[in-house]
């Protein structure tokens, strides 16, 4: 690239960012697999949502399907981060694979407590995007009883059979202040429903979150890297923009386009939790040939979360949530 014009100075990066363990462990999972019993290995849905991922591990000699009915019998099955329906799981089960769980154990939290409280006689209200798998998992927890809401006209709008005991739950990588201002209308329409007793948001998007606040402030344009179907990658670059700072989102470097920095001096640099620091750093590279000339990194909170890795795959051990 053509060197844009001499106000462009610097990269300003946000800590953290990028990969958490949640990745971490479903990535890990697929390459042990693959490791473990040879290609190809088959996962339902994309692993993580971020395309430089999921080619990578195709290359490996993954296959992802939607449908268990093109997973061939007797192969060896990973369920995605998102996490899948119990009807998946008896599907799965009735077909004979081999499989291997890689949803995040965060979600996984999400769907204990649901099945938890569902024995003790609660409904559920979902705070969530529609379509998205992680929501279509939660919601498959249960047969019935379970409402999901996106934003305050669907709370004014859900009909419930019973309110008497009626819970929340949330997809994990929503935006924290548009969810806390769903459940605060939640709460007015219901003022007895039972909040989770841990935020479901994940500790990973919070953190995200929290460091592009500060990012914004100190940046004239911010830059996330993740896949357009990154839920946790758009609310993102959605607060960047609620916080007044032009931000964009690319899969991708060649998707950097030259004119979103005319008359810009520092730029603002984050990930989303499925996006590889490696396309950070191609990023990063993309913008010195447009005349950046110093990269700097703000102080954030260090992440020392690991998951332990499913029995059959090796790291037996668990360790302790910091």
């Amino acid at each position: 690239m053509t060197p844009l014009n001499s106000k462009l100075k610097e990269v300003v990066l946000a800590e953290p960012r990028g990969f958490c363990a949640g990745v971490d462990r479903a990535i890990e999972i697929v390459e042990r697999a693959l490791k473990k019993f040879g290609a190809p290995i088959y996962v339902r849905h994309e692993i993580v949502h971020n395309t430089f991922v999921v080619e990578d591990l195709k290359r490996k000699g993954a296959i992802f399907v939607e449908e268990l009915a093109d997973v061939p019998p007797g192969a060896t099955l990973v369920f995605s981060a998102h996490g899948v329906s119990q009807a998946v799981r008896e599907e799965a089960k009735q077909r004979g694979f081999r499989v291997f769980d890689a949803t995040c154990p965060l979600v996984t939290k999400v769907h204990v407590e649901v099945a938890k409280l569902r024995r003790e006689g609660y409904d559920f209200i979902m705070i969530g995007h529609k379509g998205h798998p992680e929501v279509e998992g939660t919601i498959g927890q249960l047969n019935e009883g379970i409402y999901l809401v996106e934003d305050l006209a669907g709370v004014a709008s859900v009909q419930v059979k019973q309110s008497e005991r009626l819970a929340v739950v949330t997809q994990t990588t929503l935006s924290v202040d548009d969810a806390a201002e769903i459940l605060a209308a939640v709460k007015r329409r219901f003022p007895t429903v039972r909040e989770p007793k841990q935020q479901d948001i994940c500790y990973a998007t919070q953190n995200r979150q929290d460091a592009v606040k500060v990012l914004a402030r100190e940046v004239d344009i911010v830059i996330v890297v993740g896949s357009p179907t990154s839920s946790n990658s758009n609310r993102l670059r959605e607060l960047a923009q609620r916080l007044g700072t032009p931000a964009y989102m690319v899969d991708a470097p060649n998707d950097l386009n030259p004119a979103w920095f005319e008359g810009k001096h520092a730029v603002g640099l984050t990930a989303g939790a499925s996006a590889p620091e490696i396309l950070v750093q191609q990023v990063i590279d993309q913008l010195r040939a447009l005349g950046v000339l110093s990269v700097r990194k703000l102080q954030g909170v260090q992440e020392t979360v690991h998951f332990p890795l499913p029995m059959g795959l090796g790291d037996k051990s668990a360790q302790r949530l910091t």
